[in-house]
């Protein structure tokens, strides 16, 4: 689906374009054009990227293969920029969505595979307030993509505080555990991969290195360039904190073996005097003075009993029990 806006002194006078209207509004100085290319067809790709705008084939090529890193390229009359925005649930965990923008001097172009929030929203606020020029447009853009990451940060603090709670209630034996926290991790490290790359692309937006961007948007792109660099940090800050509740669940869980291991050698020093006992009489000697006594049993039963019952104390005493 193409989708067109033409804005003349910062308003919107017209939108949704034939394809000759395009040209013709490409032709016109004092207008700013931004069209939007939402899942495209091959012929709608050809026609808006090669027909009306002659886009570097190479551009090209770049915008309609999915990346899976963000780039910003320098075509001198034009800024070809690859950006990614992300969606999380517990149940898909991370979608990613790739947005690639060109930025020329009087037209912006956004081409993207999926419905993205950031495009819409847009589209809604430049409706209702002026847009003067196409950097404005873009960062519009790209300062909504970004906010949407904000939603992902939540969801990954709710999950990495879950995850805190049950190594200090559960037991360390849960098999799953392991494989949450490695799936988490994952979601962390997705982020940081993410929003650093992105964050280094605003850098150079914010630099002012490039004469399509106005000195009056580049405190606006530092901005954006600190959100993302706070999001990436505030990733690596939970990263951290993941890796404690690792080190915390490990240690638990040397501790549960180490009691374990502690009642299997208590239990076996409480079965010692049966043992030696029954296998004092068990060796069937053929002189065994005990056995001629009418009280062979019964002192064999009291000394396993006292002699067990003293293991018993000991071991209290230690705190094995």
């Amino acid at each position: 689906m193409i989708r067109s806006f033409v804005f003349s002194e910062g308003k919107i006078v017209s939108q949704d374009l034939e394809t000759e209207a395009l040209r013709l509004v490409r032709a016109d100085k004092g207008l700013i054009l931004w069209v939007d290319l939402d899942n495209p067809t091959d012929e709608e790709i050809k026609i808006i990227l090669e027909g009306v705008f002659q886009f570097h084939p190479l551009a090209i090529e770049d915008c309609v293969t999915p990346s899976s890193l963000p780039k910003i390229e320098d075509y001198e009359d034009y800024l070809f920029i690859v950006m990614h925005a992300v969606d999380f649930t517990r149940s898909e965990k991370f979608a990613t969505t790739e947005l690639d923008l060109f930025l020329g001097k009087d037209y912006l172009v956004t081409f993207h595979r999926a419905p993205l929030k950031s495009v819409s929203g847009a589209i809604d606020r430049v409706g209702k307030s002026t847009a003067r020029g196409p950097d404005r447009l873009a960062h519009t853009v790209l300062d909504l993509l970004v906010d949407n990451y904000q939603p992902v940060m939540v969801e990954l603090a709710a999950e990495l505080e879950e995850i805190e709670e049950s190594v200090l209630t559960k037991p360390a034996s849960s098999q799953s555990f392991i494989g949450e926290i490695l799936k988490v991790r994952g979601d962390f490290s997705r982020m940081r991969a993410i929003a650093g790359p992105q964050r280094e692309v605003i850098e150079r937006l914010a630099r002012g290195d490039n004469k399509l961007v106005r000195t009056t948007m580049l405190p606006y792109f530092r901005d954006l360039r600190d959100n993302l660099a706070r999001f990436e940090t505030t990733a690596g800050g939970y990263h951290e904190r993941l890796m404690m509740a690792f080190d915390i669940f490990l240690n638990k869980a040397g501790f549960e073996a180490n009691e374990g291991i502690k009642f299997l050698t208590a239990l076996t020093a409480v079965t010692l005097p049966a043992v030696m006992v029954g296998g004092w009489y068990g060796m069937n000697f053929e002189h065994m003075p005990e056995l001629r006594s009418p009280h062979g049993y019964l002192w064999a039963w009291c000394f396993t009993i006292v002699s067990t019952a003293l293991m018993v104390i000991y071991l209290k005493k230690k705190k094995w029990f």
